[in-house]
């Protein structure tokens, strides 16, 4: 199986591509699209196939799907760009992507979403059937236009092995996303909580994603525990202001994630369970 993968020099795709090499089964092939030669290297020394070309290209897309049997579409605009950026890159990008996908017979494509796209909590963990309201001041136009991918994806004829990756918050193997957590977190209700989930784990879930057979729809990846926000600044080391405990959380439940799905259909099971397992395993 020769297999596709977007967005690879960004925060999850220059993890993700490395552990899909390393664990692809013998005689798969995986190809990645980046936007220049020199950022391609580093995956070439690896063994993967390089195209050269922006994601907002239909000829570039054209040339990286073709004769791929398989899409893992990683790249995201996040946090800090302009909301005509996100849209371009989450929502745009992704539906020509499909488009070129279904043009050249792609059998399967994988996107990669956020558990924001649900939006408000329910009292419980979002599973995949709940509904969704994508927003949040912190998020700009991310969560709305990964829902509107998702939307567009599900509905594009001929893409008819779709397979969506709900993440919450990503952190280890260096990523300095996890410092910003703490730097928001003296602003949060000491109970609010962020639901978090490791590289080495969203690479997991989406290998079992790309292979399980029968898999299809939405499934959510996330670890097992949760942190408050006075879980998240004792575990950097940092004080604890007064002022959280006096705050309320309006809505606890925000953005934790079941993962009960993924365990029982596709045997996933969060190699670091907690933000403490991976500091102990030295993989932050």
């Amino acid at each position: 199986m020769l297999t596709l993968v977007t967005g690879a020099t960004g925060q999850v795709g220059r993890r993700f591509v490395p552990r899909l090499l390393q664990s692809a089964p013998q005689g798969d092939r995986v190809r990645v699209l980046v936007r220049d030669a020199e950022r391609g290297e580093r995956f070439a020394a690896l063994g993967a196939e390089v195209v050269i070309g922006d994601l907002r290209d239909a000829e570039a897309l054209g040339r990286a799907t073709a004769g791929a049997d398989a899409v893992v579409n990683v790249a995201a605009a996040f946090r800090g760009v302009p909301d005509e950026e996100a849209r371009a890159v989450n929502r745009d990008a992704a539906i020509e992507l499909g488009r070129a996908a279904v043009a050249s017979g792609v059998r399967r494509f994988v996107q990669v979403s956020t558990g924001l796209v649900y939006g408000a909590g329910r009292g419980r963990p979002h599973v995949e059937t709940d509904g969704t309201e994508p927003g949040g001041h912190l998020w700009g136009a991310y969560p709305e236009s990964k829902w509107e991918a998702e939307r567009a994806l599900g509905a594009l004829e001929g893409l008819d092995d779709l397979r969506i990756a709900r993440l919450p918050f990503v952190y280890g193997d260096g990523d300095p996303h996890l410092d910003t957590a703490v730097e928001w977190a003296p602003g949060w209700p000491a109970t609010q909580r962020l639901h978090m989930v490791h590289h080495a784990d969203v690479a997991q879930g989406l290998r079992r994603l790309l292979y399980a057979r029968g898999a299809s729809g939405v499934y959510n990846i996330a670890d097992d525990a949760p942190l408050t926000t006075v879980d998240i600044l004792l575990f950097a080391g940092a004080e604890v202001p007064e002022a959280v405990y006096g705050k309320e959380a309006a809505d606890p439940w925000h953005g934790v994630l079941s993962t009960a799905r993924i365990r029982h259909e596709l045997g996933y099971r969060p190699l670091y369970p907690s933000v403490w397992a991976a500091r102990d395993a030295g993989a932050l």
